[in-house]
């Protein structure tokens, strides 16, 4: 199945600690239907020092569940459904179902 959600997407937070904020998406993981997203649901982790870092209190992007993201629409940045559609030329691309606006393509 074709994913709605990639890298490099701005999301908005849907539900949580963080509603209504918006991000650029790092990371997928498909496996867990996790996402991170940069500079959201920011957690604090004590952190042991090694060779090659330092140690302390780091703050640190934690995984969102997808189902409380949605992708941001290209024109106004408010939450979208995703749809996909077929192109003249065969690609299949993904749009904001909002505002019918193509978000890769």
């Amino acid at each position: 199945m074709a994913a709605k959600i990639k890298k490099g997407d701005k999301v908005v937070v849907l539900a949580g600690r963080d509603k209504g904020q918006t991000g650029e998406v790092i990371r997928v993981i498909p496996k867990d239907e996790k996402a991170l997203v940069r500079g959201v649901n920011i957690v604090r982790r004590h952190q042991k020092q090694t060779a090659n870092q330092e140690g302390g209190i780091i703050s640190k992007e934690s995984p969102i569940h997808l189902s409380n993201i949605a992708v941001a629409d290209p024109k106004d940045g408010k939450p979208t459904k995703v749809g996909f559609k077929i192109l003249e030329d065969g690609r299949k691309v993904r749009f904001a179902k909002r505002s019918g606006d193509l978000i890769d393509g």
